[in-house]
């Protein structure tokens, strides 16, 4: 289970790294939640999170989905949430 934490982490800082100005502001951590699934948090600088987020949504609902598809060999639920 840490194997796959680290690697959704993994996933998600070198999707979200190039896409934003301040890296070193940037932090990303997967915790494995009580139910059994994992929590990828995602925080990076006020100027930033648009950028991660996207028009409409886009680029993090994108992240998102990237990491369910890492995931779901092992049949764990992934949640990537960008934290203000």
């Amino acid at each position: 289970m840490a194997d796959l934490t680290e690697d959704l982490a993994g996933l998600v800082d070198s999707i979200v790294r190039p896409l934003i100005d301040e890296a070193d502001e940037l932090s990303v951590e997967a915790v494995a939640a009580e139910d059994g699934s994992v929590v990828v948090e995602i925080r990076v600088a006020e100027g930033d999170a648009g950028k991660v987020i996207g028009r409409q949504g886009r680029v993090i609902k994108a992240i998102r989905t990237l990491a369910r598809a890492a995931a779901s060999r092992s049949g764990k639920m992934v949640d990537v949430e960008l934290i203000d």
